[in-house]
C-alpha cells in the first residue's frame, strides 16, 4: 500500500477524533490494515471498509459519511477545501449546529497541518483575556471542536482541594493530644533512662473516595465528555476515584479511564459502553449501583457526584427509593444538572422532584466556570446555602 494513502488515512482518523468520534491509535492501524487486505476496488468499497472500522454505533454514521465526502474529495488547492467547509450564507437564519461546527473545525485543523514555512501557534498563546472569559462561561453544548478541546484542557487542569478527613486510626503526630507510650519507652532505652520527649499521636487523615455517576443519554452527551476529561485528570493525581456511566444500563468505566492518554481513555469508554447517546433509565441504574457497587466504593465517607438532567422516563417512586438509599450510603451527594443554566428553570419534571429531597447540593455543570465552582465547593464541610436543594423544593 502506498505510504501517501496510509498517511491520508491517519489524517482522516485525526479529523474524525477531533469531530467527536472515539478513534484511537489502534483503530487507525486497523483501518490501514483493512484497506491493505481489501484493496481499493472502487470508492464505495473504500468507504465501507473504513466505515466498518471507524463506526461502532449507528448514530455515528451520519458524521462519518459527511466527513468522508469532504475529506476524500480531490483537493488541488487549500481554497477549494475551505470553500467546501465554509459555504455561502444559509437559506434560513438560525444558530449553527454544534456537530457541524465541530466537523468543520476538525477539517480546518487538517488544512492547517499541511507543512508550511511558519512556526506552530499553540491555542493557549492566541487566547486573549476576553477570549478566556468567554470560554469560561460558554455552554459546552454550543462549543466548536477547538473550544471543546481547550475547555477539556482547562477542566483537566483543575485540582481538588485538600479535603482529607480524620479517621479512627492514629498516626505519629508531634502535636497530637495522645501520648504514644510504646514509642516513648523505646526512646527512653536509647537515651539511657534520662530526660526524653514524650512521643505523641493523633488521628490519621485520608482523602474520602470520590464516585462519579454520569448520565450518557443523548441530551447529556457533550456535558459528560468534558466531565470525563476532568475525572481522568483526577485519577492521575488521586486514589479512590471511581466512575460509572448510565443510560439504559450501568457501566463501570474506572479501569478504562486509567489510561494515560485522555483521548485513548475516552475512546476505551465509548467502546465499552453500549448505551451511549441512547435513552435514560435513572432509577434502574441507581438501583443497580446500590446493589452491586455501593458497599465496594462508598465506604470511608465517599462523596458522590450525580451528573444527570433528571429527566426520567420510568416511574418516579422507584427513583426516589434508589436515590434515598444512595444518599444514606455516602457522606455527601452532589447533583450536577446542566438544566440549571436556564434562568427560568423550575423543578417541575417528576424525575427532578423525586431526586431533590435526597441530595445535599444542587448545582449546574454546563461550562468551565461551573466545574471550577464545584472543585472549590468540594473543600467545604457544610452544604452551600446557595445550592441547597430545599430552596427549589419550596418553590414547588
Amino acid at each position: 500500500m502506498a505510504n501517501a494513502l496510509a498517511e491520508n488515512i491517519t489524517h482522516f482518523a485525526r479529523a474524525l477524533r477531533t469531530a467527536g468520534l472515539p478513534v484511537g491509535p489502534g483503530t487507525v492501524l486497523d483501518a490501514v490494515q483493512a484497506v491493505e487486505a481489501a484493496g481499493i476496488g472502487s470508492r464505495e468499497d473504500f468507504y465501507w471498509t473504513l466505515h466498518a472500522v471507524f463506526v461502532t454505533k449507528h448514530e455515528q454514521s451520519v458524521l462519518f459519511r459527511t466527513a468522508f465526502e469532504i475529506f476524500w474529495k480531490k483537493r488541488h488547492l487549500m481554497e477549494k477545501l475551505l470553500s467546501i467547509l465554509m459555504p455561502v450564507a444559509p437559506a434560513t437564519p438560525g444558530k449553527p449546529d454544534p456537530v457541524s461546527l465541530r466537523l468543520q473545525e476538525a477539517f480546518f485543523k487538517q488544512a492547517e497541518s499541511v507543512p508550511v514555512e511558519k512556526p506552530e501557534i499553540e491555542v493557549d498563546a492566541s487566547l486573549t483575556v476576553s477570549d478566556i472569559e468567554v470560554l469560561q462561561k460558554k455552554d459546552f453544548a454550543q462549543m466548536t471542536a477547538a473550544e471543546i478541546a481547550e475547555a477539556s484542557r482547562r477542566v483537566a487542569a483543575l485540582v481538588l482541594p485538600d479535603d482529607a478527613v480524620p479517621t479512627r486510626r492514629l498516626a505519629p503526630d508531634p502535636r497530637g493530644r495522645r501520648i504514644d507510650l510504646r514509642r516513648t519507652l523505646r526512646r527512653s532505652i536509647g537515651e539511657g533512662g534520662g530526660i526524653i520527649d514524650l512521643a505523641r499521636r493523633g488521628p490519621k487523615t485520608k482523602h474520602p473516595p470520590l464516585v462519579v455517576l454520569c448520565d450518557i443519554s443523548g441530551s447529556m452527551n457533550q456535558y459528560t465528555r468534558v466531565i470525563l476529561h476532568f475525572v481522568h485528570a483526577l485519577m492521575e493525581n488521586r486514589r479512590n476515584v471511581h466512575a460509572f456511566t448510565f443510560g439504559t444500563r450501568l457501566t463501570n468505566i474506572t479501569r478504562m479511564l486509567k489510561a494515560r492518554d485522555p483521548d485513548e481513555a475516552l475512546a476505551a469508554c465509548t467502546a465499552a459502553v453500549e448505551d451511549w447517546s441512547g435513552g435514560t433509565r435513572i432509577a434502574p441504574s441507581l438501583a443497580a449501583f446500590n446493589r452491586l457497587w455501593s458497599r465496594r466504593v462508598l465506604s470511608g465517607g465517599a462523596v458522590v457526584l450525580l451528573v444527570t438532567d433528571g429527566l426520567e422516563r420510568d416511574g418516579t417512586a422507584d427513583l426516589a427509593r434508589a436515590a434515598d438509599r444512595l444518599h444514606r450510603s455516602c457522606r455527601r451527594l452532589v447533583w450536577l444538572n446542566p438544566l440549571l443554566r436556564f434562568d427560568g428553570f423550575e423543578a417541575r419534571a417528576q424525575g427532578i422532584r423525586a431526586l431533590l429531597p435526597h441530595v445535599d447540593e444542587f448545582r449546574t455543570i454546563h461550562n468551565v466556570a461551573a466545574v471550577a465552582d464545584l472543585v472549590a465547593a468540594l473543600d467545604a464541610r457544610r452544604t452551600d446555602r446557595a445550592h441547597d436543594p430545599r430552596r427549589w423544593m419550596k418553590a414547588l
